[in-house]
């Protein structure tokens, strides 16, 4: 392989990685990540997810976090910056992994610039793998995993097939959303291993993914009844606690990739490339196989992701990379059918394809096609396409809410809370004012368990009815809420404070009367 591709990936990786970082300083932004944040933060302050406060999540992400915010501080754009970081890298694994691998000598460029554009200008996989939750690093993560089983299954040694089982593991262990990569990858590993020993790279999985246990084993040891409620119980049975039409919303989610061409262009290729690798290539067996790994991960995992609730769209940019590998073999299918037919005049039987080959010769026959060796124009139909979906996306989204803004709350809530005062306010401002939260108030959404005292004690929740009972006391110093006028009348916040003043809708209460 000649430079020139390695260096045209490279160079298109680097824009895309510039064009991430740009975006996750600026507009990158997502509710959730407040939490996510503020719990590295927590973890800076000396205190431990689970044993200290209510993290329903596997713990790596708010770990990884904390670990750089020590190093570049302790604010949302570090977050971002990394996690634009992972991202691209994980870019930059995918398009190489094509240029190196894709079947077809003559569209390995093409197809690791459309990899490269499929998954870096992916809507979701741009404005969600650019923020503080763990999407950025577990798409690198799993990408990685990838990457390590195809390799290992040529190879003798344990090195390999120990990365692939660390790596797909870790990833599980920063959000259980990438649960089904660790089991399908070892599985693929055991059924298409062609050196070595099956059983002695069994092991080797086996005791990579035991490494990226530890740390969720070292809390289960403390703790295992706040770890089995953060990690499972909250996850399984109390996510749609206080949820009206959680189930609606949800078939929506489901549904959402018919209003999206990026979402439709993707799959339709996809599904091609899949049916044209069964039924039409002439590929070699362990070629053919990688395909199909992409194809059982990408419905996997959108299975997995399914069966939470509630979900919501972003979780689904983890089949993103995998779709990408098939589509490729789909825009390889449709645009060669194209040109044959064209160039063949239309003929039936030419432009069927030539007849099988014999044993050997599986290089020769996609070769001789008229169209093999025309991927330029299919491929920039292809991007174009994509970039204008992110274009409209990113358009679509411009108004909505972004970290300067949030930053402006709690500007004005340091300002009207007294030193060491105590406020109630959300994860995002708790996170940037750097004032740490009362004990029990690190999540919002955990307001909503009603449990016995003694067992809100044990996991640090605080119930709805007990905060609501805290503000009517005036327990606070300052409040920030974006409730409706009627809550807040509800909660006599006018009548205990003297002052108010909105801050981009939200309603911020300070100075108690006497």
């Amino acid at each position: 392989m000649t430079q020139r591709p390695r260096l045209l990936i490279a160079t298109l990786t680097a824009i895309l990685a510039a064009g991430l970082l740009l975006y996750s300083q600026t507009h990158a932004f997502a509710w959730d990540e407040g939490w996510h944040l503020l719990a590295a933060q927590s973890i800076l302050r000396g205190k431990r997810v689970y044993l200290d406060f209510c993290y329903p999540q596997t713990p790596l992400n708010a770990y990884w976090n904390a670990g750089w915010m020590r190093l570049f501080g302790d604010t949302w754009r570090t977050a971002h910056a990394v996690a634009s970081v992972m991202t691209a890298l994980g870019v930059l694994l995918l398009g190489d992994y094509l240029l190196r691998r894709f079947p077809i000598e003559r569209w390995r460029t093409a197809a690791a610039v459309i990899g490269v554009v499929a998954v870096g200008l992916n809507a979701m996989v741009f404005e969600f793998g650019t923020v503080g939750q763990a999407y950025g690093l577990c798409f690198f993560l799993i990408v990685a995993a990838y990457r390590a089983a195809v390799a290992c299954v040529k190879r003798d040694g344990l090195l390999l097939p120990a990365a692939a089982g660390f790596l797909s593991c870790a990833a599980a262990n920063a959000t259980l959303l990438t649960a089904p990569v660790a089991p399908l990858l070892l599985l693929w590993i055991l059924i298409y291993n062609q050196f070595g020993h099956r059983w002695s790279k069994l092991g080797g999985f086996l005791a990579g993914g035991t490494v990226s246990f530890l740390p969720l084993a070292w809390f289960f040891a403390r703790s295992p009844r706040l770890t089995l409620f953060n990690v499972f119980e909250y996850n399984f049975y109390y996510r749609r606690l206080s949820w009206e039409g959680a189930t609606e919303h949800d078939i929506d989610v489901m549904l959402s990739w018919i209003d999206s061409s990026q979402a439709l262009i993707l799959l339709l290729l996809a599904v091609g490339g899949l049916l044209f690798v069964w039924k039409r290539s002439q590929w070699k067996r362990e070629q053919r196989a990688e395909f199909y790994l992409c194809a059982w991960l990408a419905a996997a995992l959108a299975f997995h992701i399914s069966r939470g609730h509630p979900n919501f769209e972003r979780y689904y940019l983890f089949t993103v990379p995998f779709l990408a590998v098939l589509a490729c073999a789909g825009l390889y299918a449709l645009g060669s059918a194209i040109l044959d037919q064209r160039q063949c005049g239309a003929d039936p039987v030419v432009a069927a394809g030539p007849p099988r080959p014999a044993a050997g010769a599986q290089y020769n026959a996609e070769r001789d096609r008229p169209g093999a060796d025309r991927p330029a124009w299919p491929a920039a139909i292809f991007c174009l396409l994509v970039a204008i979906g992110l274009a409209k996306s990113l358009y679509q989204t411009r108004d909505y809410y972004v970290w300067a803004e949030a930053e402006d709350i709690a500007k004005k809530m340091n300002e009207v809370t007294p030193p060491g005062g105590m406020m109630f306010a959300d994860e995002l401002t708790y996170f940037i004012s750097r004032r740490p939260p009362p004990p029990g108030m690190e999540l919002a959404d955990s307001h909503k368990f009603n449990l016995a005292p003694g067992s809100m004690a044990q996991y640090h929740l605080i119930s709805k009815q007990e905060l609501e009972r805290r503000l009517k006391a005036g327990e606070f110093d300052s409040v920030e809420t974006w409730e409706e006028d009627d809550k807040i009348k509800e909660l006599g916040l006018p009548v205990t404070y003297e002052n108010k003043a909105i801050v981009h809708e939200a309603n911020i209460f300070w100075g108690k009367k006497r």
